[in-house]
């Protein structure tokens, strides 16, 4: 799995022109799912996410994290975190996970990161057309992926 944490001011997801999900401060999370990943992948994410310390203490250093400061999250699925542009000017997007295992594995990471958050998660809808609106706050913006822990 692969994600683009970003520390957000607010954030939200529209689809068809309607808002389905927003939130206040907090992490707004892109992820990507390969054909590999599987609870392994979600549980390690899981338990880094909610602890990762990215929001400023009393002396303006980042030593908070989501749960400290009882932020928000917004989950949005996008498999073109998987783009490969080795060939070509064209993306391909071989490496992504077909929706019979993506669609599965991202129900589980969300329901997975809400039990960690120990509150409801916002979504996007997985294979909507979203519009997604961020207030980057910072911007704190941090990559992970699950195949190559850094």
């Amino acid at each position: 799995m692969r994600v683009v944490i970003q520390r957000a001011g607010h954030a939200s997801v529209t689809i068809d022109g309607t808002c389905k999900s927003a939130i206040g401060k907090g992490l707004l999370i892109l992820v990507g799912i390969e054909e590999t990943d599987g609870q392994e992948d979600i549980d390690w994410l899981c338990k880094k996410i909610v602890n990762l310390r990215v929001f400023d203490d009393e002396n303006g250093t980042m030593n908070k994290s989501i749960l400290d400061i009882k932020g928000d999250i917004l989950v949005i699925s996008q498999f073109t975190l998987h783009a490969s542009t080795k060939k070509g000017n064209r993306p391909s997007y071989i490496r992504a996970a077909k929706p019979e295992i993506s669609i599965p594995l991202y129900e589980q990471f969300c329901r997975e990161l809400s039990s960690s958050l120990g509150k409801e998660i916002g979504t996007g809808e997985f294979g909507a057309d979203m519009k997604v609106e961020l207030l980057n706050d910072g911007p704190v913006t941090i990559c992970m992926d699950t195949k190559n822990k850094e």
